[in-house]
């Protein structure tokens, strides 16, 4: 039994839900997001609440059951609230800038990074070092943020690199003498 596909998806106000033949869509005030669904599970919506489960017991139900449910609640979280990543650019010199619909970042290198945004998802600069990625969709974002990490990721002996707001680098010993 999915602990996860057993509890239920509640409907916000403002959020539209249909499903045509195997794709869930959901629409909202941050965008129209669709869900590919596997013919193992069956979903009904009542109420506005959204109900998975499976068809039958089959080891394939089984194990799409709670993928399932959770991409249907990131559609409807993702249309109704949104999603954001906090990021931090550490180091002497190292900076950012967000030109039209680019990203630009000086980190050390011979040429500036230029990074185009995503449709979807929208940057906001705080300064020259701290950004925040905003978006409905929750895999695109969080594979956009990974790309702009992987540019430059934190580097254990002096932390420099592109960062996530809340995580924690491993700092390692430097040379001894």
């Amino acid at each position: 039994m999915s602990r996860v596909g057993q509890s239920v998806i509640n409907i916000p106000e403002g959020v539209e839900v249909k499903q045509n033949d195997n794709i869930f869509w959901v629409k909202g005030s941050k965008g129209e997001l669709n869900t590919p669904l596997s013919d193992a599970i069956n979903i009904s919506v009542v109420d506005k609440v959204i109900t998975v489960e499976p068809k039958d017991k089959s080891s394939k139900g089984k194990a799409l059951w709670g993928t399932t449910r959770a991409l249907i609640n990131s559609a409807v979280q993702g249309v109704s609230v949104g999603f954001t990543k906090e990021m931090e650019i550490v180091g002497v010199g190292y900076r950012g800038a967000l030109q039209g619909n680019k990203l630009s970042l000086s980190l050390g290198l011979s040429h500036p990074v230029e990074i185009d945004v995503p449709e979807g998802l929208s940057i906001k600069m705080d300064g020259n070092t701290k950004f925040t990625v905003s978006g409905a969709d929750k895999q695109k974002l969080g594979q956009f943020a990974a790309v702009i990490r992987s540019k430059r990721p934190p580097e254990p002996f002096k932390g420099k690199g592109i960062r996530y707001a809340n995580e924690y680098i491993l700092r390692k010993e430097g040379k001894k003498k």
